[in-house]
């Protein structure tokens, strides 16, 4: 008969009321144990009101064992909250004497929660009298190891040293789980060596352990000692040691381990066959890895998330998207947090914005799955997408931001050109809770660069010396590329010298800010230096080598180091080697030189390589070979807006108006607008923006006029206007005024008004500086006694005394 049957008969009551106390208590240990073989919670409950109706016969005596029976039925049906209220009344000198019972409640309470309750219930059991035995210390630990309560678990184990139970296997396992999962290895390695013996789940949790937190070579020859200690891994053996594989890519030890899952059918286990598939991926074996998937009977989240994970890791990115898709339709699996953050991944690596806005949309749809990490993953994903506006917007909306996201805002504002946002937030932040990080002064530095904001790059110098992190390469990295951009190439020379480990970042950065200071010739000679400490060079240092040899009219330099790079340093050539080579002949006047390098490519030469021998025919003012290298850039397309610009510049050069008009006018026809240039110039450690005509700085007056008195000076100095840079097609004294408000003019100008006498002054311009400008600031820094720097688009222009040190070759 079931235990349901029993209960629901409705004489039971009517012949429990009539019997005696020792026949009811022998009747509802019966139908206890019904219900606990059973796990029948609904009859359970049933037994349980009769009790309390009838409380004064059925607990008179032997209401212990009957109390114990209901709390063990709790206890198996998973009702623990039940199980505990019961179990605190049973009556104590009952209870003292159950240390079984103890002992299944800790259980209980270690696998199912509130993990908490069972450190309780053993700290209570040792206050009322009760002696914890080798099976109540597993269970605890457990509990321990689960909240992460250090402290606790450590004087749980003195306990047990106290009661001697330190031989015991599992309190040992335990132990060693315990600290492992607390970050403790050196207290968990000594619990483990100090075992006597050792079974495979002792060596499983110490193996685990290591894996845990990045032993990886550790972990990998725990699992040989294991096997020599004539133990055979299991499945859980080798979940633990698959990561440690990939980790070091170990692929032979990795095959090895595929092979004895296969000998010990391990391999048809789901977490196992995920494990193998995201080891190949991590060993760069994408078949192995996407057989192991294809193959796999029963997949679940963690297997597509590894392997839609492996894909993208591997740069298969439109693969990895195709995969999601299917993973979709097919298994009809609803993305969790971690597949829509690779698949955020692969939308930034494919700069697949419509994609990204797509999973965007379906997170905000989903409500509940958005947190920090997949905030910060889309905040990314705006920002290699280009699109900084929506990323600006998703992190002003974002309730709960972290560190992560304030470097990943600062990083994206810095890659879009986004200078100055990236300046703000990085603001905000230091007044925020989050200190900045090192990955933040990765980010901060560059923006720093990007307006050549000295005092503030300074400062974050500074700030990462006190938190230690000048340590770090890419930091320094960052330090060289920030003070070259800010015209202190000598100091980020002593930066790249003093440097712990360099790489070929650090090299390539001080030979490129060498470079666009117009310092050739010690760029070369770094070049030297690089090679005498057996550094290979790769495709960007010649870039960056004949970049410098351009700027310093190195022309048989240039022609040397390229025709080595591919004889001598294996190194092929590509667009850019040779756009570098066009620009070196073009800037040395050599432009049919030029023009028949381009025709001698071994391929097609695109826009950019047409468009280096644009600029220098706008330099020599060659109009035949101008408009032959500009039809060629227009029959290639899409033209860019400094195309038109050169060509249109050349045509106002030389008077011929009607024919730059219509270049603009084709230009404006096309949907190409010009950049307006801008300058900006630090002050204080506050950077200042003007454009062309600006009249919207507060101090704007007083700068014209300030103006307008040193270009009187200028004049009596022998200073005359180069009005041939003006594109319209107007009188004499309007293309003055129109000179008169070029940006790098006004940003001077301020620092002028702004700074003390014999301040120097650092502006920086997004595009090239014109002739006009360039002539006026060597006058500029006669009449102000000032040495003034300009960076434009190209390079660093230094001006003292009438002279600049680009020799007017820019």
């Amino acid at each position: 008969m079931s235990c349901a049957s029993r209960v629901r008969r409705p004489h039971i009551p009517l012949f429990l009321i009539s019997s005696s106390q020792s026949c009811i208590t022998h009747i509802y240990r019966q139908l206890l144990d019904a219900c606990i073989e059973s796990k029948s919670l609904r009859e359970a409950k049933i037994v349980h009101q009769h009790l309390l109706k009838n409380g004064n016969t059925a607990t008179s005596n032997n209401s212990a064992i009957v109390l114990d029976k209901l709390t063990r039925l709790y206890i198996t049906c998973n009702e623990l909250e039940l199980a505990g209220r019961v179990f605190d009344t049973i009556p104590n000198p009952e209870r003292k004497n159950n240390v079984i019972l103890w002992n299944q409640m800790i259980r209980a309470y270690a696998w199912e929660g509130p993990f908490y309750h069972a450190i309780e219930l053993y700290y209570k059991m040792i206050e009322s009298g009760v002696t914890p035995t080798k099976f109540t210390y597993p269970f605890v630990l457990k509990a321990c190891s689960n909240l992460q309560v250090i402290e606790d678990g450590r004087k749980i184990h003195d306990h047990v040293r106290r009661l001697g139970l330190e031989s015991d296997v599992y309190i040992c396992t335990a132990l060693v789980d315990f600290y492992t999962k607390c970050g403790c290895l050196i207290e968990a390695r000594k619990v483990f060596d100090n075992m006597s013996n050792r079974d495979v789940v002792a060596w499983n949790a110490m193996i685990a352990g290591s894996s845990l937190h990045g032993l990886y070579s550790d972990t990998i020859r725990m699992v040989i000692r294991m096997q020599e200690a004539g133990l055979s891994p299991n499945s859980s053996t080798v979940v633990s040691v698959l990561p440690a594989l990939g980790e070091v890519n170990d692929l032979r030890h990795g095959k090895s381990v595929h092979g004895y899952c296969v000998r010990r059918s391990f391999h048809s286990d789901v977490v196992v066959a995920t494990g193998l598939l995201d080891m190949y991926g991590k060993c760069r074996c994408l078949v192995y890895a996407s057989r192991i998937f294809y193959i796999m009977v029963v997949k679940n989240e963690v297997t597509w998330s590894a392997m839609i994970g492996v894909y993208v890791s591997r740069d298969f990115a439109r693969e990895a998207l195709e995969l999601y898709d299917q993973m979709l339709l097919r298994d009809c699996i609803c993305p969790s947090r971690v597949i829509l953050g690779i698949v955020l991944q692969a939308c930034s690596k494919l700069t697949d914005l419509r994609r990204g806005r797509r999973v965007h949309g379906y997170i905000i749809k989903s409500g509940s799955i958005f947190n920090v990490m997949l905030g910060n993953t889309l905040l990314s994903m705006y920002a290699k997408c280009g699109a900084i506006e929506d990323a600006m917007r998703l992190f002003d909306e974002m309730d709960s931001k972290d560190s992560v996201s304030y470097n990943a805002i600062i990083s994206g504002c810095a890659q879009n050109g986004k200078a100055e946002g990236a300046l703000g937030i990085f603001h905000k932040m230091q007044s925020s809770a989050f200190e900045p990080e090192l990955a933040t002064m990765v980010s901060f530095l560059p923006a720093c660069s990007h307006l050549a904001a000295l005092q503030l790059g300074a400062c974050g110098h500074s700030y990462s010396i006190v938190r230690g992190f000048t340590t770090d390469t890419s930091i320094c990295n960052a330090l060289i590329d920030m003070y070259s951009k800010c015209g202190k190439v000598d100091i980020a020379r002593l930066v790249f010298d003093v440097m712990r480990k360099r790489d070929i970042v650090s090299w390539n950065a001080m030979i490129f800010g060498y470079g666009i200071h117009g310092l050739g010739i010690e760029a070369v000679l770094l070049f030297h230096d690089m090679q005498t400490v057996g550094l290979k060079p790769d495709d960007v240092t010649f870039i960056c080598l004949l970049s410098a040899c351009s700027h310093s009219g190195l022309v048989a330099e240039g022609k040397k180091w390229f025709c080595a790079m591919n004889q001598e340093f294996f190194v092929v050539p590509r667009m850019e080697h040779y756009m570098c080579m066009v620009d070196l002949l073009g800037r040395a006047g050599l432009l049919y030189e030029a023009r028949s390098f381009i025709e001698t490519m071994p391929f097609d030469p695109d826009v950019r390589v047409w468009s280096a021998l644009l600029a220098a025919c706008r330099n020599y003012k060659n109009i035949e070979l101008s408009e032959e290298v500009s039809n060629k850039i227009q029959s290639l397309g899409p033209e860019s807006t400094g195309n038109f610009v050169l060509l249109s510049n050349i045509y106002s050069t030389v008077g011929r108006w009607d024919d730059a008009a219509n270049v603009r006018i084709v230009q404006r026809n096309r949907g190409f607008k010009k950049s307006p240039g801008c300058s900006w110039v630090e002050i204080n450690g506050v950077v200042h923006g003007f454009v062309g005509g600006d009249q919207s700085h507060p101090n704007s007056a007083e700068i014209y006029k300030k103006l307008e008195e040193m270009v009187m000076e200028m004049k009596k100095l022998g200073y005359h206007s180069e009005s041939s840079v003006v594109l319209q097609d107007v009188e004499e004294e309007e293309k003055e005024s129109i000179l008169l408000c070029h940006s790098e003019k006004l940003a001077v100008t301020f620092g002028i008004l702004s700074l003390g006498p014999d301040k120097p002054i650092l502006v920086t311009k997004n595009l090239r500086i014109c002739g006009d400008c360039h002539v006026a600031l060597k006058y500029v820094s006669v009449v102000a006694r000032r040495e003034i720097t300009v960076r434009d688009v190209s390079r660093f222009h230094h001006f003292r005394d009438g002279i600049c040190n680009c020799g007017d070759f820019w």
